[in-house]
């Protein structure tokens, strides 16, 4: 016999800043995590809220008084999984569902830090895409016309876009650190694995790096180039100025 309960990730923004006094029931400090019903409330600094076990009223709830703590809110991300509670080894199945032997504040916190980093490295790939999208026409005109990208805040935009992504990423996220949670319970490390696994972190994150770097160095060597070109041209009108004043000043020696 099982109970079938379900996790949902949630990213609804750049930042949450919450008010803890305003929560009853916390069981956890980081991350922040309160028991709301008969489950959980997990939430993330970088702006991922999972919610385990909870009903449909309860989700809306949590989620509207995360929303009010929520900086820079986004087009909401989500990722879903079923969870059974079953006496067999714990784990996601073939069949998509994730078997826990109890749900226990432990394992919720191992679930929720999987999930929050999922769905946080979803958008960031979604975003990272669609830099690709933009520099690629520029990339493809200066393949087969040699001609520079004229406009440099565009380019400026994606350095910062980049580093910012970087920030998240290896900084807010920290897709490769372990929970907190395994020091005290060792004995989830096998389920953390499990997971980790299922949902590629570590691969995805490591992915995700590698193709900031990318941009970064795409970004900089096309505004190096545009710099250059200006400096010629700055150069070239000197020159010519130049020149001016000296006939200028052989027009007024002969006169």
């Amino acid at each position: 016999m099982s109970a079938a309960l379900r996790a949902r990730a949630v990213l609804l923004g750049d930042r949450l800043a919450i008010e803890r006094a305003r929560y009853s029931r916390v069981v956890s400090t980081a991350p922040f995590c309160y028991q709301l019903g008969d489950g959980y409330v997990v939430g993330f600094r970088y702006g991922a809220v999972v919610l385990v076990g909870l009903s449909e009223a309860d989700e809306k709830r949590a989620l509207a008084w995360f929303g009010e703590e929520t900086v820079h809110a986004i087009e909401p991300e989500e990722e879903r999984v079923s969870i059974a509670l079953e006496a067999v080894e714990e784990g996601p199945n073939a069949d998509g569902i994730l078997r826990l032997q109890t749900l226990d504040l432990s394992r919720v916190l191992v679930l929720a830090n999987i999930l929050a980093k999922s769905v946080a490295l979803a958008r960031y790939e979604r975003e990272i895409a669609q830099v690709f999208d933009t520099i690629e026409p520029e990339a493809r005109a200066m393949a087969d016309n040699g001609r520079l990208p004229r406009a440099r805040r565009p380019l400026l935009r994606l350095i910062g876009s980049a580093l910012l992504a970087q920030h998240r990423v290896a900084g807010r996220i920290a897709f490769a650190e372990k929970p907190d949670v395994l020091w005290d319970h060792p004995e989830l490390g096998r389920l953390y694995a499990k997971l980790e696994d299922e949902y590629e972190i570590v691969e995805r994150g490591t992915l995700l790096g590698g193709k900031l770097e990318v941009i970064g160095t795409v970004a900089e060597t096309f505004t190096d180039m545009i710099d250059t070109a200006r400096s010629a041209r700055l150069e070239i009108l000197i020159t010519v100025l130049i020149l001016a004043e000296l006939v200028i000043a052989a027009l007024e020696l002969f006169r």
